[in-house]
């Protein structure tokens, strides 16, 4: 019996299309950061920057689409521990957030301490203790702010929480608040973008317990196997 040339017609173009529809299947990636320039900024409305430019290598060696945004960094933690399909970067990983993450790969690394304003001459300090008596800001769900209050920072009395850092950096240009935390290596993109120069503030204490690696991570609800192939491909991005 000669085979049905319809048939195999058909099952050749259904072969053809089981791939493109695969690939089309694929979830575009929502993938959520802060603003920390020059790591984390935008320009022209799209997201760039140095930290950035890693995550985007990953995604395009995995052959993953994404659609990044920046936003305050506590929205950013709260978006990637509830939606599926979501990616966090740059984030410190830390026993209380190790269950709470699929955890992709290292992408960089940061430096915390105190920042002042070069004239606040009065919030000059020798020890970490000593910035209790002063009052600092630190963003909402940031890594600091949970290892500031171990150390006896109270919230309300020298803790204050801000929605992000740009928040933190305006009470600080305002004298409303004597510290806040901030990576040296980030300062210069701030200062930029308030207009300022280096002379403007000055590191007051280095905390060298919040020197860190920073992760891409995504939220435990994105698919494992699609996780698994960002981890592969972070492999051959070096930090």
């Amino acid at each position: 019996m000669l085979p049905d040339m319809n048939a195999l017609r058909t099952a050749f173009i259904l072969g053809l299309l089981v791939p493109f529809t695969a690939l089309s299947a694929q979830p575009v990636l929502q993938i959520v950061t802060e603003l920390s320039p020059p790591a984390q900024t935008l320009t022209d409305n799209k997201v760039t920057g140095t930290v950035t430019q890693r995550v985007r290598n990953i995604l395009a060696r995995a052959g993953v689409e994404g659609e990044f945004h920046i936003y305050p960094w506590a929205r950013a933690f709260n978006l990637a521990s509830k939606q599926p399909n979501t990616l966090i970067y740059a984030m410190a990983r830390t026993p209380e957030r190790e269950q709470q993450f699929q955890w992709i790969g290292k992408i960089g690394e940061y430096r915390l301490g105190l920042l002042r304003l070069a004239s606040n001459n009065e919030a000059t300090i020798s020890s970490l203790e000593n910035a209790k008596n002063f009052v600092t800001a630190v963003q909402r769900e940031d890594v600091a702010v949970e290892f500031l209050r171990k150390k006896g920072f109270e919230e309300g009395k020298s803790l204050l929480i801000t929605s992000d850092i740009t928040a933190s950096w305006e009470l600080l240009l305002k004298g409303k608040v004597d510290f806040i935390i901030e990576d040296p290596d980030a300062k210069q993109g701030m200062l930029a973008q308030f207009g300022l120069n280096q002379a403007h503030v000055t590191m007051a204490w280095m905390i060298p317990e919040l020197a860190k690696p920073t992760w891409l991570a995504a939220s435990l609800s994105t698919d494992s196997s699609l996780v698994e192939r960002l981890r592969q491909a972070s492999l051959s991005v070096q930090p």
